[in-house]
């Protein structure tokens, strides 16, 4: 069973291009909210804030990409 944090609201990128392969993100109290786009009701991640620095300098970086 899921439980939605208190207060969360969910949104996408704005670059976005309306695709099914997105993510959701949410600005909690302390933390950063991902989750599916595809399976709302489903499981999420949720890192704080060095984590969440820490993940999108990476992804900045671009060391998850898959060459």
């Amino acid at each position: 069973m899921n439980v939605e944090p208190s207060g969360a609201r969910w949104f996408k990128s704005a670059r976005s291009t309306g695709a099914k392969e997105c993510v959701e993100i949410a600005f909690l109290s302390g933390r950063v909210g991902v989750r599916d786009s595809k399976n709302p009701t489903g499981p999420a991640l949720f890192f704080g804030p060095a984590e969440w620095d820490r993940f999108t300098s990476a992804l900045v970086d671009g060391r998850f990409d898959r060459r």
